[in-house]
């Protein structure tokens, strides 16, 4: 056997290992999701109807198949609550991430500018939150932000206010938990695009003349965007789904999307409609997925 078939066989098994993956962890629970969201709730163990049992036959799958429907996104276009709480979702998604890469550029770049010995360490600064259960971390805020908490105690002690302010269950104490949670998910993939930049670029652009906001904006920046499009999406679509933070730190007049789902699964038991709802979930974030990937095509079809 030549030396290219026994290297050639591993490396098929290599390239068929993410789709086996994807079969298996993706496709198949997405296929189980998918036929719950088209069943009808139900007072039983599974709470959904119909179910498929092989052993009936043919004719009592047919019939399973023809008791499915799409009452339950029906139900969820048309009621203002899944409506709203998907506009919501959305709205913080957006704006959290924004705040995100308002925040996340400036450290990124200050960090691929550090000598190398000093880029390690502030890498080390990013990842140690990490190091600590997501869980606890929104807890500590808690305690930071409640009435008697550190943050009133220190408005207090610099006379910025005359009495504590209510922070919990507020947009705001959400907002904050979400931009101190995934803020590492917006430096990482930035830090790790600026540092790749040849430094060469930047001086051309100087010596011909460009002050340095324009040699930012016509050169750092361009060149930055496929760290920036990681970034926006490595918060984005977990941001849209968040349920921890929302249910712990904001209020309950308007929920998100994530919270909803729960309230279906765990409350009601409603699992057609919850399941519904995360399937239409999936829907919305393919779009921002397919464009990523649409730059990407052309950003390789250039070169």
């Amino acid at each position: 056997m030549s030396a290219r078939r026994i290297f050639a066989r591993p490396a098929r098994f290599g390239a068929i290992a993410p789709y086996v993956w994807m079969l298996l962890f993706f496709l198949v629970p997405f296929g189980f999701v998918l036929k719950i969201s088209l069943s009808q709730t139900a007072i039983a163990q599974p709470p959904y109807l119909p179910l498929f049992d092989p052993t009936e036959g043919w004719a009592a799958i047919k019939a399973a198949f023809a008791a499915l429907s799409l009452d339950n996104f029906r139900l969820i276009v048309s009621d203002d609550l899944y409506v709203l709480s998907y506009l919501r979702s959305l709205i913080v998604a957006v704006v959290s991430t924004a705040i995100l890469l308002l925040i996340g550029y400036p450290i990124a770049y200050g960090m691929a500018r550090l000598p190398r010995r000093w880029q390690a360490v502030a890498m080390i600064l990013v990842i140690v939150p990490f190091w600590t259960s997501f869980l606890i971390r929104i807890y500590a805020w808690i305690n930071i932000l409640q009435h008697d908490g550190l943050l009133n105690q220190i408005l207090l002690a610099l006379h910025l206010v005359s009495q504590p302010v209510v922070w919990l269950s507020t947009d705001s104490a959400m907002y904050l938990g979400i931009v101190y949670s995934y803020l590492p998910f917006m430096i990482l993939p930035l830090y790790a695009t600026l540092t790749k930049m040849e430094p060469a670029l930047e001086e051309a652009a100087a010596d011909l003349g460009a002050s340095p906001l324009h040699v930012f904006w016509l050169v750092t920046f361009p060149l930055s965007l496929p760290g920036v499009a990681a970034g926006v999406l490595l918060c984005f679509i977990p941001i849209v789904g968040e349920f921890v933070i929302p249910d712990l730190l904001a209020g309950s007049n308007s929920l998100m999307i994530g919270q909803t789902m729960w309230l279906e699964f765990f409350t009601n038991k409603d699992w057609p409609v919850a399941s519904a709802v995360a399937i239409v979930l999936l829907v919305l974030l393919l779009a921002p997925l397919l464009l990523y990937d649409r730059l990407q095509r052309r950003q390789l079809e250039a070169r």
